[in-house]
């Protein structure tokens, strides 16, 4: 399987090279060259499958003969390592709840998939990558938690000071050994230019930088996986079915994309938004204007200029038209996602994080245009993640899961930076 620059087609690599290299040199994000739908008879069996069968045929044409099946069947049992549950909450809509792995956020499954991909790589090699990641919340924790101890790996990880809750900061400033975070003066979108920067930078090509982010295929495509498993658990239902993601870099929800290329039967996805609308005002106007992102209890979304949503216009080959009829964006304020989590609760007794709440209103929205339809929103992370926002609203204490507990009094160790210059002093460091 080729991988191509969207900046230049012409520029291909495979898929080693592409994960290694995070993003091409021309700044452009790599794609596949191909997409071969799966067999029908996989969709008509799906229920009897285990969750690495699924997700071995959902990605073995996308590694191709790099990673020998063997391996690439270990390292998905070893990124599949918990559950995946579509949990009922009120007739007709679920929640798909990411949170179970070990830092209780969904980018758990990208970040240990591609961390065993590089580590696979790396294997019988003498040198070391650096992988330099911007996070807006919990990117962070799972791409510590996936690489850590990692043979020759250095994970370097930048996020924007206060605008990450303390369980999320703690979460990638506690590991210590092969993980290093810098706290940035600035907004998410500050962190992802530093990195995107540095990948172009001839002065930094000694430390064999990659990216974590899901700019990065090996982060991005694994994503995949858990859309299949909602459509294994509601195909019994026999009704079309909406998926709404809480979109910030359009990572997830363009993952999921991917997967209806490949044959799944997605009837419609909703890109739920904050008030970082990016997308929202696009689908209404037809002008890509990204503006500067804008803090919210929603934090992990909080991106101006989402990178992943360049793939799903390749995806759509640019055509809004073809574009619009399965895909909906929709932004919601604080404050409708603080009402949506009181009433969720109120009413069903479901306990949502602010992110779960903002894909819960757009599926709602999405289900009034199409009756008849089951719906599913992301719950991508646990509340325990957001309880400064959750337990107030509700009036309750969260229990600590062991997941958290584990992080909870360590010291954080952080360095702060302003400027690229000082990001790139301290990898030359």
């Amino acid at each position: 399987m080729n991988y191509y620059s969207l900046n230049n087609k012409s520029h291909k690599v495979g898929f080693e090279q592409a994960v290694v290299n995070g993003l091409a040199p021309d700044r452009g994000l790599y794609f596949p060259e191909t997409i071969t739908p799966l067999s029908d008879s996989f969709f008509a069996n799906i229920e009897n499958l285990s969750h690495e069968e699924i997700a071995l045929e959902a990605i073995k044409q996308f590694v191709g003969d790099e990673i020998p099946e063997t391996e690439l069947k270990r390292i998905i049992a070893e990124t599949l390592c918990f559950d995946f549950p579509c949990v009922p909450v009120e007739e007709n809509v679920f929640s798909l709840e990411l949170f179970h792995g070990p830092t209780m956020a969904f980018k758990d499954v990208g970040g240990r998939f591609m961390s065993r991909c590089l580590g696979y790589f790396n294997r019988n090699k003498d040198i070391k990558n650096t992988v330099l990641v911007a996070t807006s919340g919990d990117t962070g924790g799972a791409v510590a938690s996936g690489f850590l101890g990692v043979k020759g790996v250095e994970v370097i990880i930048l996020y924007p000071s206060g605008k990450v809750s303390d369980i999320q900061e703690r979460q990638l400033t506690t590991l210590g050994q092969n993980i290093k975070a810098l706290e940035v003066e600035g907004v998410f979108d500050d962190c992802q230019d530093m990195v995107k920067r540095a990948f172009l930078d001839e002065s930094l090509k000694h430390l064999n930088l990659t990216s974590a982010n899901s700019i990065n295929i090996a982060r991005w495509l694994p994503q995949m996986f858990y859309i299949f498993f909602a459509y294994q658990q509601l195909k019994k239902h026999n009704k079309p079915i909406i998926i709404s993601c809480p979109s910030g870099n359009f990572g997830n929800i363009c993952a999921g994309i991917m997967a209806k290329r490949l044959g799944l039967p997605i009837a419609h996805f909703v890109a739920s938004t904050n008030a970082n609308d990016t997308v929202p005002r696009f689908l209404e106007k037809g002008d890509y204007d990204p503006k500067p992102s804008i803090a919210t209890i929603s934090n992990a979304m909080d991106v101006g200029n989402p990178s992943n949503f360049v793939r799903i216009q390749e995806l759509y080959d640019n055509d809004l038209a073809k574009f619009e009829k399965d895909f909906s964006s929709y932004s919601y304020t604080d404050s409708e996602t603080e009402a949506a989590i009181k009433d969720l609760y109120q009413r069903t007794k479901y306990i949502a994080e602010p992110h779960g709440a903002v894909g819960y209103l757009g599926l709602k929205r999405e289900m009034a245009k199409q009756q008849g339809s089951v719906g599913v929103f992301l719950e991508t992370a646990h509340p325990i993640k957001f309880l400064d926002v959750v337990e107030p609203l509700l009036d309750l204490k969260l229990p600590i899961p062991k997941q958290i507990e584990s992080v909870l009094g360590k010291e954080k160790v952080r360095t702060k930076i302003k400027t690229y210059e000082d990001l790139k002093a301290f990898l030359n460091k």
